[in-house]
């Protein structure tokens, strides 16, 4: 062996040839072959000899690849956790805009979004519906002297009554709802008829669409016929559904529509344009629900217009109401005095409004302040920020509909909770455009926001309905049994792991 001269030696790994398999890829051609080689077979004294002439050969800080007998394999040390090579740096996340959206994608995604969008949508709008009915009717009822919180009382009742329908509806199973369809619409068409009958129907503006129940009280049966109209019909459309029918224009039409024709006619019979509008839509949303083929939808959208035509151009007063569109004169008999006079309410309020009770156009300028144009006080005393966010309010109670109308599999289901999202979007757009200016004044109110039990009670009535079809998806049930404390007590007892007796 030579002397040791490992301080006078460069530490770095002196070239050499490189081994790859059995042998040296650029050894000179009279090198010795490595012990183990292929070729040939030694025995275990020439196997150590080789082994021992090869290492004393082999080149400083050369590190051979591959299996020998006798050589050592060098490998890496393990990083340890928590020390060694650092990790690579984690990819920097999106923004704030980024990450807001993100988490709103995922809320919205969630099971239980359109459970609460329609629980507090439907709150908030009846709330503040209330708040408004007595700020917008104080000065009507004391110039009809009446105390200021007469229209106020009424409408407070109908709250709690329309509450405790809610309630009931949204704990109905399904079952429920489709047996009392049928009788809920024979009951809602001996009503509509029993108004037609002198003495007994009375006469409000002009449409004779009320029975008097004494007292300050009155009921107009053809709020009713909107929900009789839809859960009968989505009772009808979902069995024709379960036994393949609805492929065959017959079915699909007999007796839905000769049924809501009769509907139609009773209420045409007592003048009320705009709910038989209402009730038109809704006749089409499940029409449409059902897969009318084009065709089909076209011909009876073509027939209902040619009628409505008709009716619109044998009536004055309907004449008049379309020519009030977009109106900013009172017109030379004063016919556009409450479409220009609704105009100057929200012009007046400007982003904030002028505050909750200093409305101006409610001193007597503004017709009906508390029915069908409260939208318009609304925009005086709580300005844009007011109407937005009602506006908002009604656009995530309709898309909460749409989307329990879509998430579920139970075609009753589909039909109903498309019918009352359809009936309450429908006529809020009609309301709403018509304080705009941008529709005719159809005399309708504003869903569960305007005066009137008539209309209050069946409209929360619905909105019970969709809670209860938005409970049962799946996912929102497993969503909500998870929500239950005793479920959450049980589910963690199960997660804990036990320990040994003598373990803390």
């Amino acid at each position: 062996m030579p002397a040791d001269d490992t301080a006078d030696r460069d530490p770095r790994p002196a070239p050499g040839p490189v081994r790859r398999g059995w042998g040296f890829l650029g050894a000179s051609p009279g090198a010795p072959a490595l012990a183990g080689a292929p070729g040939g077979v030694d025995t275990p004294e020439e196997s150590a000899h080789a082994g021992a002439d090869a290492r004393a050969e082999r080149p400083a800080g050369l590190v051979l690849r591959g299996r020998s007998a006798g050589s050592a394999v060098r490998r890496r040390p393990a990083a340890r956790r928590g020390g060694g090579r650092s990790r690579a740096p984690r990819r920097p996340r999106g923004g704030g805009p980024r990450r807001f959206c993100e988490r709103t994608r995922r809320a919205w995604d969630r099971p239980l979004t359109a459970y609460y969008l329609i629980l507090g949508s439907g709150l908030l709008i009846t709330v503040l519906g209330l708040v408004m009915v007595y700020s917008a009717s104080m000065i009507y009822a004391l110039q009809l002297s009446l105390p200021a919180t007469y229209f106020f009382r009424k409408q407070f009742l109908a709250v709690v009554l329309g509450t405790g329908l809610l309630l009931l509806a949204s704990r109905m199973p399904i079952k429920l709802n489709r047996a009392l369809s049928y009788p809920l619409l024979v009951g809602t068409v001996f009503l509509m008829v029993l108004v037609q009958i002198p003495g007994i129907g009375r006469s409000v503006n002009g449409n004779q669409n009320w029975i008097y129940l004494g007292g300050p009280f009155q009921l107009q049966p053809s709020e009713f016929g909107k929900l009789a109209l839809i859960l009968w019909g989505a009772d009808l459309l979902a069995r024709k559904q379960d036994k393949r029918l609805l492929t065959q224009w017959k079915h699909l039409l007999v007796p839905f529509v000769p049924v809501a024709l009769l509907l139609l006619g009773l209420i045409m019979l007592g003048g009320d344009m705009g709910t038989a509008i209402i009730l038109t839509a809704i006749l089409f949303g499940l029409l449409w629900l059902a897969g009318a083929p084009t065709r089909l939808f076209a011909a009876v959208l073509a027939v209902a217009g040619l009628i409505g035509f008709a009716l619109i151009k044998t009536s004055e007063n309907r004449l008049s109401r379309f020519s009030c569109i977009g109106a900013i004169d009172l017109g030379p008999a004063g016919e556009c005095w409450q479409a220009v006079h609704g105009i100057y309410a929200l012009a007046s309020g400007g982003w904030f409004g002028s505050g909750l009770g200093a409305s101006v156009e409610k001193w007597g300028q503004l017709p009906e302040p508390h029915t069908d144009f409260i939208f318009a006080i609304t925009g005086e005393e709580l300005g844009l920020a007011g109407t937005l966010s009602v506006l908002a309010l009604f656009a995530a109670l309709g898309y909460a509909g749409i989307r329990v109308a879509g998430r579920t599999e139970d075609p009753f289901v589909r039909y109903a909770a498309g019918g009352v999202t359809t009936w309450v979007t429908v006529q809020a757009v009609i309301n709403i455009g018509a304080v705009l200016g941008l529709l005719p004044i159809a005399g309708v109110p504003l869903p569960l926001f305007s005066y009137g039990g008539s209309a209050l009670l069946p409209t929360m009535f619905a909105i019970g309905l969709l809670i209860a079809f938005a409970r049962e998806d799946p996912a929102a049930k497993a969503a909500l049994a998870m929500r239950r404390p005793g479920v959450r007590w049980k589910t963690m007892r199960r997660r804990v792991k036990k320990r040994p007796s003598g373990e803390r």
